[in-house]
C-alpha cells in the first residue's frame, strides 16, 4: 500500500463515522511503512480550502463543516444556556490546572464547588473523572476532554489562551495566576 491508497483509506473511514476517530485506531488499518503523520498532513492540506476540513481533536481527527459554510447547516434555533460563573470558573481551573482535585478547584476559586457545578460539567462531556491523586483519602481529579476540544475548536490543551490572549480580551486572569 502506497501513500495515495493510504489516503484514500482514511478518507473512506472519516466519511463513514460519525465520531472523530483515533489515530492509534487508525495505525492498526494501515500497514507498519506508512506515515500516518504525514497523511494526516496531506489530507489536512487539501481539504483545508474545501467545503469540509480535517480536524485534530485530542488524539483522533474528524471532518467537519467549514467554520464559513456552518451557517447552511443550522435548521433550528438553537437556544443557548448559559454557565454560570461558578461553572465557567471552574471548567478554566479544570483546562488550565488539570489533572486537578475538588478541594485544589476551591482553593484556586476561594469559594466551595458545589457538586451540581461538576455533574453539569460531566454531563456536557467537557470533563471527565482522572487518576486518583497519591495523597492522603486518595481524591479523584479532574480532566478536560476531547469533546471539550472539539466544541471549542482546539486540537490540544496547549491550543488554550495564554495569559497575554487573555489579557488582550479584557479577561481577568489573578484567579488562574493564584495556583
Amino acid at each position: 500500500m502506497n501513500k495515495n491508497d493510504a489516503e484514500r483509506v482514511i478518507e473512506a473511514l472519516l466519511f463513514t463515522s460519525s465520531e472523530p476517530l483515533s489515530i492509534n485506531g487508525l495505525k492498526k488499518k494501515l500497514p507498519h511503512s506508512i506515515d500516518i503523520g504525514a497523511v494526516i498532513e496531506t489530507l489536512q492540506k487539501h481539504y483545508e480550502k474545501r467545503g469540509i476540513n480535517l480536524k485534530r481533536v485530542g488524539g483522533a481527527i474528524v471532518f467537519r463543516t467549514a467554520k464559513d459554510l456552518h451557517h447552511l447547516f443550522i435548521t433550528k434555533e438553537v437556544t443557548k444556556r448559559n454557565l454560570s460563573r461558578a461553572a465557567r470558573e471552574t471548567l478554566a481551573i479544570i483546562a488550565y490546572h488539570q489533572p486537578v482535585t475538588k478541594l485544589e478547584i476551591e482553593e484556586i476559586r476561594g469559594v466551595s464547588v458545589g457538586s451540581g457545578t461538576i455533574d453539569l460539567l460531566i454531563d456536557l462531556d467537557w470533563i471527565k473523572f482522572g487518576r486518583r491523586k497519591s495523597s492522603p483519602g486518595r481524591p479523584i481529579t479532574f480532566q478536560i476532554t476531547d469533546k471539550f476540544l472539539d466544541y471549542f475548536d482546539l486540537s490540544s490543551e496547549k491550543d488554550l489562551p495564554g495569559v497575554k490572549e487573555l489579557r488582550d480580551l479584557g479577561l481577568s486572569v489573578k484567579k488562574l495566576n493564584r495556583a
